[in-house]
């Protein structure tokens, strides 16, 4: 089972997850991650923008990978897009696997590529100021590891 979506208003990750869980009986493991606007350092919002005729098919296509990598019962991957502020979820990744370990991996795999090889254009709002952000060396360090 794949479930990829891109949402244009906050959600609550748990609502998600509860049935993306219950629709894999018998699973050794789901692990989910979820990433949220960081408050502090004077960020008053971010906003993200992408093109969905391309983000989606993206997206689909690395849930695909997740799942034929780590040989994954099921992938759900849910991304925020529009203004957020701090504290709302952004993304949120699951992955179901008969062993733990694959889960882990593939929730890392697919967080690796969608925040430095991904569809979407981000900018965050200090101060009243809008400034781009781009991703940093370590992002890329970390999806490296994975080639």
């Amino acid at each position: 089972m794949i479930d990829v979506r891109l949402l244009t208003q906050p959600f609550n990750p748990g609502q998600f997850v509860g049935p993306f869980t219950n629709a894999h009986p018998g699973l050794g493991g789901v692990c989910t991650f979820v990433g949220e606007v960081r408050g502090g350092d004077g960020v008053e919002a971010l906003e993200l923008s992408h093109y969905e005729p391309l983000t989606l098919p993206g997206m689909t296509a690395l849930a695909e990978r997740a799942v034929a990598r780590f040989a994954l019962l099921g992938v759900m991957i849910l991304h925020r897009s529009g203004v957020m502020l701090p504290g709302e979820p952004i993304v949120c990744v699951s992955a179901a696997a008969s062993h733990r370990r694959a889960a882990f991996d593939a929730v890392d795999f697919a967080m690796d590529h969608l925040k430095s090889d991904s569809w979407f254009w981000k900018r965050e709002k200090k101060a009243g100021v809008w400034s781009w952000i781009e991703p940093r060396v370590s992002d890329h360090t970390d999806l490296a590891r994975w080639d």
